[in-house]
């Protein structure tokens, strides 16, 4: 039975560094409803017809296809599965949205933008800060498809840093109307949509404020041609230009200097959803990666077969397993946290609000994760194909093209790195999280005498929930000591930001994994073990990487006796008691994968 959602066993926001989480509080795929799982059967089936056969034509810049497709989405009732009943909507939970999300995606980035542009950013700043009248007027258009919905907030002179946009908005003479003029670029869905969310300065205001404002050629609103990409091909990607466009006052979304609110927070949702939207990549790409092994025949072999291949296999199956746990753990915990916040009293608006924000850090966790992991999948389908991976007319191609703006929008991963960090001190300088009195803990076990007793590790698990304890330990260790040495200024030194947001990636990610495969194995035991298996062949990465970006983090700020006493810790914290032996943990994931023929797990 599942537990209800408290205040006491629901973590907050990066909590997981500083407390145990028990495999039982977590969502994992193998949770899903019979409904999800219906939902999930209809979302493939629709992708397998209507959009994976026409891959040809989505990379020949086909946006009339994009849009029939988009058109095909809303009348499944796909655009408004997050979108209240009461606009019409389906009205559906947060994991329910990025199921749909996550299957609808696999097939072609064009859709996966087109889809993500629509009914996150474009519908979504509505839904969630629009007044009533706006919503009534808005909102049941554009989760039906009858219209579509693009945002502007990017400009030539403000990308990153969003809140420094130039496009102006003056009130008219008469009061009823702002006029809107500027310049915005990269805007998705540009060329087919009736909506636009437009994010301008009123007057000298620090902050930007947002417009609801429709798309009419006539009304100061030009275009530049699509723009040519590397990849997403058939998403819609134009410069918009407004000249004295007239907005009706009524139509400002939210307050005055709130637009940079509303931009953070739809970012924070964009930034989980386009980890959703990269898992069915990956699985595709795997399943027709390890089809085409088991079909090319050298050396009178399929090249399945081959150690290199397999290695391959292994990897990217591991990275796909782990990011699916990670993915859907996060958005069980959002989906609490608004249940929670409903029953509390909170309206839907502040309830999903409040809920994705509490989780801001997960959700850069998982943006920078996943994309990264789509983009080597995709690398490693290009490799296992061979020359053949190079051809447009195989799927690999057009999968690695697509990959790569994942890493670039909803906030580079560069800043996705440091916003992971610098999020978690603010949470803990608010008493959201204790990291003090942890820090303080690893730091006194530093000057401590360490137990040369040698552990039981014989049960499943017992090693790694040992080692990612230690990791923790790790990342507590070098943040504390970077918050002593630097202070205010720690910000100012990106570098070390981006070593500590490594550690901590790297621990959300490969706990995810651990605890999703023993809470199977509470249900399935060989399932279980299956899964063990993927999860330790990625803790031991993690372990690598954490132990070379504490290393680089340590050296950079301590020297003599404080930095020898840290790497004597670190070496302590990252220790294996008893190695896995990875070359048989790739050996018997790929052969799992080999067998099937088709991403298993």
């Amino acid at each position: 039975m599942e537990t209800t959602p408290t205040q006491d066993n629901l973590l907050r926001g990066g909590q997981f560094l500083v407390q145990e989480t028990n495999c039982e509080a977590i969502f994992t795929p193998e949770d899903f409803s019979e409904e999800q799982r219906m939902m999930i059967d209809s979302v493939k089936e629709f992708v397998d017809r209507e959009i994976w056969p026409h891959k040809a034509r989505f990379e020949q810049k086909d946006y009339a296809l994009t849009l029939e497709v988009m058109k095909k989405i809303g009348d499944m009732g796909l655009l408004g599965v997050a979108v209240p009943e009461a606009y019409g909507g389906l009205g559906m939970g947060f994991v329910t949205t990025m199921l749909v999300c996550d299957y609808i995606s696999g097939a072609t980035g064009s859709i996966a933008t087109a889809f993500g542009a629509h009914t996150g950013i474009g519908t979504m700043p509505i839904t969630l800060y629009g007044n009533e009248t706006q919503k009534q007027k808005y909102v049941p258009k554009l989760a039906s498809g009858e219209w579509f919905g693009a945002y502007c907030l990017t400009e030539p002179g403000a990308g990153s840093d969003a809140n420094s946009g130039k496009t102006k908005a003056v009130l008219s003479e008469d009061g009823q109307h702002y006029l809107i003029s500027g310049q915005k670029m990269w805007i998705s869905n540009a060329g087919f949509c009736q909506l636009f969310i437009v994010f301008a300065r009123i007057e000298d205001d620090k902050n930007i404020t947002g417009f609801i404002v429709e798309n009419d050629p006539s009304n100061g609103i030009s275009m530049g041609d699509e723009e040519h990409k590397l990849g997403i091909h058939s998403s819609s990607t134009r410069q918009v230009f407004f000249n004295q466009t007239k907005v009706p006052v009524e139509n400002m979304l939210s307050d005055r200097e709130q637009g940079f609110k509303i931009a953070m927070n739809a970012l924070n949702v964009g930034r989980i959803k386009l980890a959703g939207a990269c898992l069915d990549a990956q699985r595709r790409i795997i399943t027709n990666a390890v089809q085409y092994a088991n079909q090319r025949i050298q050396f009178k072999t399929p090249i399945a077969q081959f150690g290199a291949i397999k290695s391959k296999i292994a990897e990217m199956a591991s990275a796909a397993f782990v990011d699916e746990s990670a993915t859907y753990r996060a958005s069980k915990n959002i989906e609490d946290r608004i249940a929670l916040r409903i029953a509390e009293g909170n309206s839907h608006q502040t309830a999903e609000l409040k809920g994705v924000e509490e989780y801001a850090i997960e959700c850069s966790i998982l943006k920078v994760s996943v994309s990264e992991s789509a983009q080597h999948c995709a690398d490693e389908g290009i490799q296992i194909y061979g020359g053949m991976g190079f051809s447009a007319e195989t799927p690999m191609e057009s999968a690695w093209r697509d990959a790569r703006i994942t890493r670039i929008y909803e906030g580079t991963n560069e800043i996705n790195r440091m916003l992971c960090v610098g999020m978690l001190l603010k949470k803990a300088m608010k008493g959201h999280v204790d990291l003090l009195g942890p820090a303080m803990a690893v730091a006194d076990e530093l000057t401590g005498i360490p137990s040369f007793e040698t552990p039981d590790y014989s049960a499943p698990f017992s090693q790694e929930k040992a080692i990612i304890h230690n990791l923790k330990k790790v990342f507590l260790m070098v943040s504390g000591q970077a918050v002593q040495q630097y202070g205010p200024e720690l910000e100012e030194h990106q570098q070390l930001l981006l070593a500590a947001s490594d550690i901590m990636i790297n621990i959300y990610m490969a706990e995810s994994g651990l605890l999703r495969a023993e809470k199977t194995m509470k249900n399935d035991q060989q399932k279980g073990l299956d899964q063990l298996a993927l999860a330790q062949l990625y803790l031991y990465h993690s372990v690598d990487t954490i132990i070379q970006k504490a290393k680089e983090g340590i050296i950079s700020f301590s020297e003599g006796d404080s930095q020898r006493m840290m790497l004597m810790g670190l070496k302590r914290f990252t220790k294996y008691t008893h190695h896995p032996n990875i070359i048989e943990l790739r050996r018997s994931i790929a052969d799992k994968v080999i067998a099937a023929n088709h991403y298993p797990f």
